[in-house]
């Protein structure tokens, strides 16, 4: 039933922004809601940036399992399959939110939804690269990052302006057991939804023996340590995301804190509305106009100006903290300013992973590959720093995030990019490879 009944290719417009949400929610759960949920239940920053971020791990681990989704089935089949997964765990952390030991279970939860999450980004990712060709790949990042962040809309924007009208009516827990549930509702619709229209995304396989999982595998791996260049794109990667892995994890947790801790003591419905949804409403322009600008100049003459807008932007943050603003324009206009930076940057990272290292006999699992060590990128910077947080406080510690973004821009300028950069002349790519 999940792989049944699309007996002809739907256009991109159909699937790419559904996909994409259905990608977005359950990680911003994880990666956002999930922190804004402790913080409100009385858990110190240091204890929300290690656990929500440690939750991430599923994200960095899944080259382990991502060969498999090489070896059975469609990536359709898997993309439905952990929609309906992920919804019904997301339901069941709402329903353990008023048991006393509401943190051991819902961390349990929220590692099952990490890895339902996790292994469903590699079968999406690589049903959109191998149903898209380069330049509809380059045309739809945006509308990819796009309704990627409108599941952020949505998630910390919609449900958080709600958390807040339900929180003045009925208790914390209760409240939030109802924004999960919404949340888990929601994925298994679109799992229903996605099992109609998405394409296949490659002939269906069926690996039966260990020898020959064994042989796929270790040829998945050789092939993507052999990719030119590997070594410093990697690293790149890694590095790209340092700066926004503590951003996104301190700086919700500031706009929230009380005022006598160093925050900005905005209300849910208030963080709702500025960080929520006037800042995810700039992401989304940010992501939209950072696809079609790296598609015009060419990724190899874009990266450098995207990953600069992706970092320089955060010292809104260290206005923020510095003058602490009483004026909710001041407030939504700074967040506004970071977080179209951040969306205009997040393309770059996307299209280098897409183009430079995942085409191949096994895109999928090589752009998994990348995928996670970005995601290690950010959840390594993040884990610590609610720690980092503490010994500094809010104002040096967005400060130290201006400077740790740094290596990361020295290194755009040395990276080799050319050899799929669309947009670029054949002689530009020749003069790129050597």
């Amino acid at each position: 039933m999940i792989d049944s009944g699309n007996p002809r290719q739907n256009p991109p417009f159909a699937w790419v922004p559904t996909l994409y949400f259905a990608e977005g929610v359950p990680f911003f759960a994880i990666s956002l809601i999930a922190g804004i949920l402790y913080k409100r239940l009385g858990l110190g920053n240091d204890v929300i940036a290690l656990y929500t971020k440690l939750l991430l791990l599923p994200w960095s681990l899944k080259p382990l399992w991502s060969p498999l989704l090489e070896m059975f089935k469609t990536k359709k089949y898997f993309v439905v399959l952990l929609q309906l997964m992920g919804g019904v765990s997301l339901c069941l952390i709402g329903l353990c939110l008023p048991l006393a030991s509401y943190f051991l279970y819902t961390i349990v939860l929220f590692v099952v939804v990490g890895f339902c999450s996790s292994t469903h980004d590699i079968a999406a990712d690589g049903l959109y690269i191998a149903s898209l060709s380069p330049k509809e790949q380059a045309a739809y990042a945006g509308w990819q990052s796009g309704f990627y962040s409108v599941a952020r809309l949505f998630s910390q924007g919609g449900l958080i302006i709600l958390a807040g009208y339900l929180e003045s009516r009925t208790d914390v827990p209760h409240a939030w057991m109802a924004i999960f549930a919404s949340m888990g509702v929601i994925l298994m619709l679109l799992g229903l939804y996605h099992a109609r229209v998405l394409p296949t995304g490659g002939a269906a396989r069926h690996s039966g023996s260990l020898r020959e999982i064994r042989a796929t595998f270790w040829d998945v791996l050789l092939s993507f340590l052999k990719k030119p260049n590997i070594y410093l794109l990697l690293l790149f990667i890694l590095l790209y995301r340092v700066g926004e892995g503590q951003v996104v994890t301190i700086g919700p947790l500031f706009l929230v804190d009380k005022r006598a801790a160093g925050g900005l003591g905005l209300s849910m419905d208030l963080f709702g509305t500025i960080y929520g949804t006037f800042g995810t409403l700039a992401f989304l322009a940010g992501t939209m106009l950072g696809g079609y600008f790296t598609s015009w100049l060419g990724l190899r003459r874009a990266i450098l100006p995207l990953i600069c807008a992706m970092n320089f932007p955060n010292v809104a943050y260290v206005y923020l903290s510095m003058a602490r603003p009483t004026s909710h324009v001041a407030i939504a206009s700074a967040m506004s300013v970071e977080m179209f930076g951040y969306g205009f940057g997040f393309v770059g990272v996307m299209l280098l992973m897409m183009q430079e290292i995942a085409p191949g006999k096994y895109q999928t699992a090589h752009y998994a590959f990348a995928n996670s060590l970005m995601n290690l990128g950010l959840m390594i910077p993040g884990a610590v720093s609610g720690k980092i947080q503490m010994a500094l406080g809010y104002q040096k510690f967005f400060v130290w995030v201006l400077i740790s973004s740094i290596p990361a821009i020295v290194l755009a300028r040395f990276i080799p990019i050319g050899r799929h950069a669309v947009g670029e002349t054949v002689a530009e790519r020749a003069g790129c490879a050597t």
